[in-house]
């Protein structure tokens, strides 16, 4: 019965005959998806001074693709199914190249955000619609190691794009951070068209307004709410409402979905312990993740006065030793599953992210690089073997709503990261800068002496607090990220007790 099994999940020879030329085309438009978003997030204070905009308005720049990718997210299961999922990938990469050339010529703050929205529409499925794409050409056998090299693209366009995108700054102007990715996009348009064949089409399939319209309303407000939390305040009565709105029209999504034969969104897949396991798991790691993506840049570049561009060059190692293990991981996991990549993977990735708890002002480059090439490792062994041991145990059919589901789940656990650790960093960083504070008075000789023999000011003294202060909120704060990956640990082995269970109940 195994075997019978595993044949039907695996697409017909005779339909495919290789899928390492499609992989790459659908590897280049996944890509330059990704690395947009991070040229742009290094970019705000130029595009600020380009437009004479104020903060709050050119955040929308990053806001307003942030909502639209969450909100056409649920779609990618019905649009694959429906219209083919080379059609939507082609569709969501034309949209995306579109809205990129728009913002190259865009005149005005308000029409830079309105075409990363446009832009945001393409590119928030180009993710799960990828995903899918490569469940639907290679054989499960070989899944692996071909997800191993898609996650590459979600690993290194990040650790690239601050660098890069200072030089496109420096050099040339911020119009360019846009350009670069057109060429991109029509080579992988032009690849797509011609070496990828269309997937069946259910033309039966209707489409889910009512699941629709609440997933998007949740999705929006919950990250909307996420990304302006700590900006506006979390008892505010805009984001009170917000969240309120969130978690109202959630419950009623799960009200509404339950038994609907063609849901937008599939819930019955969280009945599917290996898949649940999985979603769960990638968020916790998702969540430890962002306290390195989030956290290093405002270490290197507000601590040690770091640019952007060196901020990236030193952040690259750790880029390149992820980018290497991760085909790596990929062919392991083909053979030896997900629990030894798992431990050996989580456990490096936990204890190092812990180790970054002891950052200090003066921490030296070496000691940094060291760590972090070590933690990419951690992270190149164990995220893919993760998220691909939920999708194996997916029924083919299912594969469209189960990626939508899981990169959606994964992008509400980042912006909940990024919000959390923020609060946290905040406070622990005021917390250290009244403790410190404590001990400078103006009774205090020792202060007096210090200033008269450095000709430290006062004022200096109260920034050198700061610093202090802030680096120890950062150190704290990466105490509390390496939890929730100390907790995937033992998750890990709950693989291996419903491997087993199902082999039993096969039997």
């Amino acid at each position: 019965m195994g075997n019978k099994l595993t044949q039907t999940e695996l697409p017909p020879k005779e339909k495919q005959p290789s899928f390492w030329l499609p992989l790459i085309a659908i590897i280049i438009g996944a890509f330059v998806a990704i690395l947009n978003n991070s040229l742009i997030n290094v970019a705000i204070p130029k595009l600020m001074t380009v437009f004479g905009s104020t903060q709050d308005k050119i955040q929308w720049v990053l806001t307003g693709y942030m909502l639209a990718s969450g909100v056409i997210i649920p779609i990618t299961g019905y649009a694959g199914d429906r219209l083919g999922y080379k059609r939507f990938f082609l569709l969501a990469l034309s949209v995306f190249t579109f809205g990129a050339f728009l913002c190259s010529i865009a005149w005005s703050d308000t029409t830079l955000i309105i075409a990363r929205v446009i832009q945001g529409l393409g590119g928030g499925v180009i993710m799960p619609i990828s995903m899918a794409i490569i469940y639907k050409i290679v054989p499960r056998d070989q899944i692996g190691m071909a997800l191993g090299l898609w996650g590459i693209s979600a690993m290194v366009a990040p650790a690239i794009g601050p660098t890069l995108s200072g030089y496109l700054i420096e050099w040339f102007s911020w119009r360019f951070l846009f350009v670069i990715n057109i060429p991109v996009a029509l080579f992988a348009l032009f690849m797509v068209s011609i070496l990828l064949k269309e997937t069946e089409v259910d033309k039966t399939k209707t489409f889910d307004y009512m699941g629709f319209f609440l997933v998007a309303t949740s999705a929006a407000t919950l990250l909307y709410a996420l990304s302006n939390g700590n900006s506006v305040g979390w008892r505010s009565f805009e984001i009170v409402c917000l969240l309120y709105i969130a978690v109202s029209t959630g419950i009623l999504l799960i009200w509404v979905e339950k038994g609907k034969s063609n849901p937008i969104i599939d819930l019955d897949l969280f009945k599917n312990f290996t898949f649940t396991l999985s979603v769960v798991v990638s968020s916790l790691v998702t969540v430890g993740l962002f306290g390195g993506i989030f956290l290093m840049p405002i270490f290197l570049q507000n601590i040690q006065q770091m640019s952007a561009v060196d901020t990236g060059l030193l952040l690259m190692p750790q880029a390149i030793a992820m980018a290497i293990m991760m085909p790596i991981s990929g062919k392991l996991f083909d053979k030896i599953g997900v629990i030894p990549l798992g431990l050996v993977g989580l456990t490096l990735l936990s204890g190092l992210s812990y180790a970054l708890h002891a950052l200090t002002i003066d921490t030296p480059h070496s000691w940094l690089i060291t760590i972090l090439v070590f933690r990419g490792i951690g992270m190149g062994l164990c995220m893919m073997p993760i998220s691909t041991a939920g999708m194996n145990a997916v029924e083919p059919r299912k594969v469209g709503n189960a990626s939508s589901l899981s990169n959606l789940v994964r992008q509400v656990a980042g912006s909940m990261a990024i919000a959390i650790l923020t609060m946290i960093m905040q406070k622990r960083a005021s917390f250290h800068g009244s403790h410190i504070a404590e001990n400078i008075t103006l009774d205090n000789p020792a202060i007096f002496q210090v200033g008269e023999s450095s000709g430290l000011s006062f004022s200096t003294i109260g920034s050198m607090i700061q610093l202090e202060a802030t680096t120890r909120g950062i150190g704290d704060t990466f105490w509390v990220s390496s939890l929730p990956l100390f907790l995937c640990i033992p998750l890990v082995f709950l693989f291996r007790k419903r491997k087993e269970q199902s082999f039993a109940n096969e039997k």
